[in-house]
């Protein structure tokens, strides 16, 4: 019954993976590539986190 308001932790991700895409585009915009490398190296991480609750929900 409560499930119906529990906040969906893919979407949650999914947000922060975008945020953290958009950051990394910027520094290398600014020709930061070190800073653009380690947020993409973040988002990455964060996308194996999303695949990895993907294949958990699915029977």
């Amino acid at each position: 019954m409560f499930s119906l308001f529990k906040k969906d932790p893919i979407k949650k991700l999914d947000k922060i993976y975008l945020s953290k895409l958009e950051a990394a585009m910027f520094a290398q915009r600014n020709g930061d590539i070190k800073t653009y490398s380690m947020i993409t190296a973040e988002a990455e991480e964060i996308r194996v986190k999303i695949d990895e609750l993907k294949a958990a929900q699915q029977p």
